[in-house]
């Protein structure tokens, strides 16, 4: 038997099989993606099974989707190794307050989760677009929605408040955080890796296209720079991070409408709006543009900046790891951070640092830095696929 964990986007749709024995998830046996599924896409497939990597172009016809759903179980015939798949795992980005934990979808839940959309408008309607898609194509199977929001559901109150009317509060209008899945496979990693650092004083700093980070004691979420919305915190790829609302309120008396106001702070700023260039770190590394290195300079700041916030909520710091696509393969990145955060204690072994790229968790603090530091290449599938294992209730000798 096998979980099929996926998340799907807009125009595309990422997927992992992760076999099951003893009732365990195991690795994934089988991961890759599909692109091109927006309206007149070019759909293409890209897989891996071991170390063979391999993709090819295919046909969309009218439903870009439900043919990606056709190939995907022809490649689970043919990679799969005859796995009967017992349950599909969606990441979804917001829970809200209905949910503190997965739960398996049906269509009362699909209905609470709809009035999310608007606080994480890049995400969440793909996600509920990608689980209706497979509750079509494959009636019968169980469908389970894991929650980003879900690891941090536990945040303390003087942490998840607003200052606003507690009317608002009430209503819901809170402090969500997300990443979780993320966060607590990384946290999971290293309370195995790294012992009783990753359960005392631990920050994590999920670094990607989406950034954020996370502040945790005994694997339990206290703090974290997004809120309410995914749009909040650290600068991202094309979303700015915090704001002062009174440069909304500004925007708003010029005449912006509400789309383009949505569209400005998810879509055009972050590091493609301060560079005028790319949202793609690697890109920005590589150009001799001053507006690009000021995006890098402005990035590595506001990590830096919210790293001290997170951790005086810690009262210190024990442990801090890196993941997401930047925070596992920007060596340089990892270095300004922790050049910045040598006040705490923090200091990198050069060597080690250029020897984590991305591929396994590693150690690249020097012997007498008095903070862990790691680089944890983050597995958000494997936590939702052992989610959905444990409410479908599979057989002990899966």
């Amino acid at each position: 038997m096998g979980i099929l964990s996926v998340n799907a986007g807009s125009s595309t749709l990422k997927f992992a099989v992760y076999p099951l024995q003893g009732g365990e998830v195991q690795p994934a046996l089988l991961s890759g993606s599909f692109e091109g599924l927006e309206p007149q896409g070019q759909m293409r497939l890209s897989w891996s099974a071991g170390a063979q990597r391999q993709q090819r172009e295919l046909a969309a016809g009218s439903d870009p989707f439900a043919q990606a759903l056709v190939s995907l179980s022809e490649l689970l015939e043919t990679e799969g190794k005859a796995l009967r798949i017992e349950a599909v795992a969606h990441r979804v980005v917001h829970g809200g307050a209905h949910f503190r934990d997965s739960v398996v979808v049906d269509e009362a839940v699909l209905r609470k989760l709809e009035p999310l959309c608007p606080l994480a408008p890049l995400h969440q309607p793909a996600n509920l677009a990608g689980i209706r898609n497979f509750m079509r194509v494959l009636p019968g199977l169980p469908q389970v929605a894991c929650f980003d929001t879900a690891f941090h559901a536990g945040l303390p109150e003087v942490e998840y408040s607003f200052a606003l009317p507690k009317s608002l509060r009430d209503e819901g209008v809170r402090r969500y955080g997300f990443h979780g899945l993320s966060y607590q496979f990384v946290s999971g990693q290293l309370q195995q890796l790294a012992g009783a650092p990753a359960r005392g004083r631990l920050l994590m700093a999920h670094l990607g296209n989406g950034a954020s980070l996370c502040a945790a004691r005994e694997g339990r979420s206290i703090g974290t720079t997004m809120g309410f919305s995914a749009v909040e915190g650290l600068m991202m790829g094309s979303r700015c991070g915090a704001l002062d609302p009174g440069v909304l309120l500004y925007l708003m008396e010029q005449g912006w409408t509400h789309d383009r106001i949505q569209a400005l702070l998810y879509k055009q700023s972050g590091l493609l709006g301060v560079s005028g260039l790319t949202a793609d770190m690697r890109r920005l590394r590589d150009s001799d543009s001053a507006d690009a290195k000021f995006a890098i300079e402005l990035f590595t700041h506001r990590v830096a900046r919210e790293a001290g916030a997170l951790t005086a909520c810690l009262g210190g710091l024990d442990l801090l790891a890196f993941s997401g696509g930047i925070g596992e393969h920007d060596t340089r990145l990892r270095a300004d951070v922790a050049e910045r955060l040598a006040y705490l204690g923090v200091k990198l072994d050069a060597a080690a640092n250029a020897r984590a790229t991305g591929n396994e968790a590693l150690p690249i603090h020097a012997a007498d830095s008095a903070v862990q530091v790691w680089v944890v290449p983050t597995d958000e599938g494997i936590v939702a696929a052992r989610d959905a294992a444990r409410l479908v209730t599979l057989p002990a000798n899966g």
